[in-house]
């Protein structure tokens, strides 16, 4: 693996890390207002698309509107964890990257596996902004 791969997987990483502490605090109502919603946007790349764990396929107009619909929606208990974040395929400014999400809501845990492709962006937070994600249940909703 080259260096600018290993820089580009580790931007990836802080970005997908980085992103999710932004959900917890665009969530969580105590934290809501202290967040900046414009470091979400600029992560989004133009022509994003998201699958959801229902399979449902959302453009980045409607990934957007949903979080930011989504604000202030949790309580305190609201988190996330980031896990087995691997490096997939790559080249010089595009990269795959698997990890595992999980989320704890309501006193309810459900975990995703996700892939992510990432491309190289100066503007965006991390260098990197996302271009697609897909991700599935590995553990549903408790009810």
């Amino acid at each position: 693996m080259s260096t600018s791969n290993k820089t580009l997987f580790s931007q990836a990483s802080a970005e997908i890390v980085g992103l999710h502490r932004f959900f917890v605090d665009w969530f969580v109502a105590a934290r809501a207002d202290t967040v900046d919603f414009s470091r979400f946007e600029r992560a989004m790349g133009e022509g994003l698309t998201m699958i959801a764990p229902s399979g449902q396929i959302l453009d980045r107009d409607a990934v957007i509107d949903h979080v930011r619909s989504s604000r202030a929606t949790c309580d305190e208990g609201f988190a996330i964890s980031i896990e087995d974040i691997r490096p997939g395929w790559q080249s010089a400014d595009t990269i795959v990257v698997f990890y595992v999400e999980t989320q704890l809501r309501a006193g309810k845990h459900t975990r995703r596996q996700s892939s992510a492709v990432f491309t190289t962006s100066s503007s965006a937070p991390n260098g990197v902004e996302w271009r697609h994600l897909h991700e599935t249940w590995l553990q549903v909703p408790e009810r």
